[in-house]
């Protein structure tokens, strides 16, 4: 199985090395020198690390062959993608990778079918779910322990408890407007 693991930046001073976008928890494992990493487009690769260090919080990597400032913008928004066996786990309890979560149903406490996961969103302040309902339509369900109650695998569900109005539109309006009429 495929994973992206990282997006090229632009080039970083002239000796060939660039910023990385990394969309991995795992850079350690998988950004690390000599590690071979396939391309998206795959005519940029495979491209293998040569070296890597943090420049003021940023990811810096230099690979084989890539030499100069021109060779190293030219991989600019290139996605790193590593292969990785499908039963592989996360190092932590309650990680999950993409693909383990993508197809899962997702149910209420109750048994209340609520849809079925059909994509991640990553942000920078948390990750959705995006789930697709039974009648079509989509809703997003932020991915934190307060929502997302339970992941299981071997059942294949996501268990949640929604604030109201999260997947439905009764909603409770509170305003401190009312309290001052």
């Amino acid at each position: 199985m495929q994973l992206v693991v990282a997006r090229i930046g632009r080039a970083h001073g002239i000796r060939g090395e660039v910023t990385v976008e990394v969309r991995t928890d795992e850079p350690e494992l998988r950004l690390g020198p000599g590690a071979v990493l396939a391309t998206d487009p795959a005519s940029r690769g495979p491209l293998t690390i040569a070296s890597g260090r943090v420049h003021s919080g940023r990811l810096l990597l230099r690979f084989e062959g890539v030499d100069d400032r021109n060779a190293a913008e030219a991989l600019r928004n290139t996605l790193l993608i590593a292969d990785i066996d499908p039963d592989e786990l996360p190092d932590g309890e309650d990680e999950y990778y993409d693909h383990q979560l993508i197809d899962l149903d997702v149910v209420l406490a109750d048994g209340t079918e609520v849809g079925r996961i059909t994509e991640i969103s990553h942000l920078p302040s948390q990750d959705l779910f995006i789930v697709e309902r039974p009648d079509g339509s989509e809703v997003m369900i932020p991915f934190v322990e307060e929502i997302v109650t339970e992941i299981d695998l071997a059942e294949q569900k996501a268990v949640i408890d929604p604030p109201p109005g999260l997947i439905d539109d009764r909603a409770e309006i509170a305003s401190t407007r009312d309290d001052q009429a």
